[in-house]
């Protein structure tokens, strides 16, 4: 290996980033940042690009993979089609030169300790060069393996969404752009533009709202002015919705009630200018540790309290919320872009439980909010069940419960709330719907 130099070690990493999510169901943001630990900055960002890739299109790249082999590979040489899969990738989606890709794969083999399967690696490569345009329109012609997107999530997309479901699968695609949110209560939209420009980044302001800015290239955060003062956050403009229409008042009781990893959180402090009696609840202590790091690097204050929302008789107080966000945990389909590996990780038993579970936070929650109070239910799911089939019927069965009309910018009206596809305006795929409640 010592003879090849050290071009190989970033593809490696990559592989073992997504062997780990393909065979063992791991998180691609986890296996990655432990897999890229320790390379050098280019080393790092090529791993990523190229791990990134193979699991975005990984059910097409596998299925091409399926209709090369003669014989099914034994389960020991699993790795090795994992393997295949990235090599596809880097041939299709990367300038690479052919022959350095189909080579570099093919050693990678030899490093895996399964020098028997070289040839193996370098025969289905070159064959899926020779045959790339014919598998390619094969596979166009059905919509799971066009988009890489599992059939289940094809239908549930299409039904929520029978006129834009394919452009959003296309969307689905594409890396997501990196935006940012300025903190308008101490800078303006076009100061910290002026600034970024300055430094040196292409950036343009967002349609969608007053504090969003879009970079041209993703960065490192670190990197870019204004963030470790508080004047920069990073959060997709769709998301940024969520404390705009919640809206939250100077010295009013809020309750943010899943609330890791803190970007909203963050938000809705910034909207009144830190004046808020927040409290930031998650069930998770380690995730609540990240709203914590957020609200220190924005200098406002809140209560951190570990907890599940549906038990509030082990963390409450007793005192009523004047507005709740409930984002609760969903699918996130919708962030799909920015997280590929929940085509593989995600199945069609997963959507029960969960609307399940949003359902119980949603009963819970309402228990909590003052007369006249505001409550924001909000998915990053493009999934009906998760959204309207929650709300609605809840939202019938509940006594003084009035659903508001939301309009903005990119969103499609719902009979209950308010979609954001998938793509539209360059977000993320969001749901929102906002209730008050009767005296």
């Amino acid at each position: 290996m010592s003879a090849r130099g050290t071009d190989w070690i970033p593809r490696f990493r990559a592989l073992e980033a997504v062997r780990r999510v393909v065979l063992d169901g791991e998180s691609l943001t986890v296996s990655l940042a432990e897999e890229t630990e320790g390379l050098a900055a280019r080393e790092a960002a090529w791993s990523r690009a190229l791990a990134y890739a193979t699991v975005r299109w990984y059910l097409r790249l596998d299925a091409m993979v399926e209709g090369m082999l003669e014989r099914p590979l034994k389960p020991r040489d699993a790795v090795i089609r994992v393997l295949l899969c990235q090599g596809l990738a880097e041939l299709f989606h990367f300038g690479t030169p052919d022959h350095a890709a189909v080579r570099e794969t093919a050693e990678l083999a030899r490093t895996l300790q399964r020098p028997g399967a070289v040839p193996l690696v370098n025969a289905l490569l070159r064959r899926a060069l020779r045959e790339r345009d014919v598998m390619g329109a094969a596979m166009n012609r059905t919509p799971s393996l066009r988009y890489a997107c599992p059939p289940w999530l094809v239908a549930g997309i299409r039904s929520a969404f029978p006129d834009t479901w394919e452009a959003q699968l296309e969307a689905s695609t594409l890396p997501a752009p990196m935006t940012l949110r300025v903190n308008l209560a101490r800078s303006s939209r076009e100061a910290m533009q002026r600034r970024l420009r300055e430094a040196g980044h292409a950036v343009t302001e967002h349609s969608s709202g007053p504090a969003a800015l879009v970079l041209e290239t993703a960065v490192d955060v670190e990197r870019l002015p204004g963030f470790s003062e508080g004047l920069l956050s990073v959060q997709d403009a769709a998301a940024q919705w969520a404390a705009r229409l919640l809206a939250p008042r100077s010295g009013e009781r809020v309750l943010d009630a899943c609330a890791a990893p803190g970007g909203k959180t963050g938000h809705l402090l910034e909207s009144a200018n830190g004046d808020l009696q927040l409290t930031a609840l998650d069930v998770d202590g380690a995730r609540l540790g990240r709203v914590r790091d957020n609200l220190r690097r924005l200098g406002y204050p809140a209560a951190m309290v570990v907890g599940d929302l549906a038990r509030p008789d082990a963390w409450w107080d007793g005192a009523l919320f004047d507005a709740i966000l409930l984002d609760v945990p969903c699918s996130a389909t919708g962030v799909i872009r920015r997280h590929p590996d929940i085509k593989l990780l995600r199945s069609p038993r997963d959507i029960g439980a969960l609307a399940h579970r949003q359902r119980q936070l949603l009963e819970t929650a309402w228990t909590l909010l003052r007369p006249g109070g505001r409550l924001l239910y909000a998915t990053c799911s493009l999934l009906d069940e998760e959204n309207e089939g929650v709300v609605a019927p809840w939202l019938a069965a509940t006594p003084g419960a009035c659903c508001e009309t939301l309009d903005f910018p990119g969103g499609v009206a719902r009979p209950v709330g308010r979609s954001i596809p998938l793509g539209s305006e360059g977000m993320d795929g969001f749901y929102y719907a906002l209730f008050t409640r009767g005296a």
